[in-house]
């Protein structure tokens, strides 16, 4: 059955400290988006691309596009008021088959990531990338006080989240809640169960100027 692919890339620059929204920065001399495209394309060279924009920076999109002569083959759709809608807008040019969401910012999942996560969603209908974590953590409670939390049950979440296409669509005919932080959510909501399975550790999600200072080592030390 048929693979698609959901990138979506609707973050802003302000925690980045920049005009540019943070998924059009540089990233040794592409922006990171076509990092994160080509990644992609790399590991499933058949699967459909969909790229999700907000609508204020379609033009923008296509300008880079032409500046750096990128042609890997992606449709773009408008996206919506939060990630939850913007996911929802992809799934509308996604039938049946597997699917797999992907924030547009983090462009050093690997394919072994990639292909991982795809093929425990046809096992099992939902599959998320995740990493152990490795530091001490605190909850801090509704009193003001807090705990510490066993850091062994505890992981870090990544995307891409992959899912059987029309589970995932079935999720998203839900109401929208802000608990949903991400497609796994959703899923979980609609009575869904989620597998996990091993991430990659340079599958940062960059959102401050350091995050950006670490992709490019990670890029440079993976090339």
């Amino acid at each position: 059955m048929q693979h698609h692919v959901i990138i979506v890339a609707g973050g802003s620059g302000a925690r980045m400290q920049t005009a540019v929204p943070k998924q059009f920065l540089l990233l040794n001399g592409l922006p990171v988006l076509m990092h994160t495209i080509a990644k992609f394309y790399s590991a499933l060279p058949d699967a459909p691309l969909i790229l999700v924009l907000p609508q204020e920076h379609l033009l923008l999109w296509e300008d880079l596009r032409v500046e750096h002569a990128f042609h890997i083959p992606h449709r773009v759709v408008e996206g919506g008021q939060t990630r939850f809608h913007s996911v929802k807008n992809g799934l509308a040019y996604v039938q049946e088959g597997w699917v797999a969401v992907h924030d547009g910012v983090r462009p050093l999942v690997s394919s072994e990531t990639i292909l991982r996560s795809f093929e425990a969603a046809q096992k099992t209908g939902a599959a998320v990338p995740v990493l152990l974590v490795n530091e001490s953590t605190r909850e801090v409670l509704p009193d003001g006080n807090n705990a510490a939390l066993n850091r062994t049950a505890l992981r870090t979440v990544q995307t891409p989240q992959c899912f059987d296409a029309l589970k995932l669509k079935q999720a998203f005919e839900q109401e929208y809640s802000s608990l949903f932080t991400d497609d796994a959510s959703v899923m979980e909501a609609a009575g869904f169960r989620i597998t996990l399975v091993e991430g990659n550790a340079e599958n940062i999600k960059i959102t401050r100027p350091v995050d950006l200072l670490l992709a490019e080592l990670l890029l440079k030390n993976l090339e």
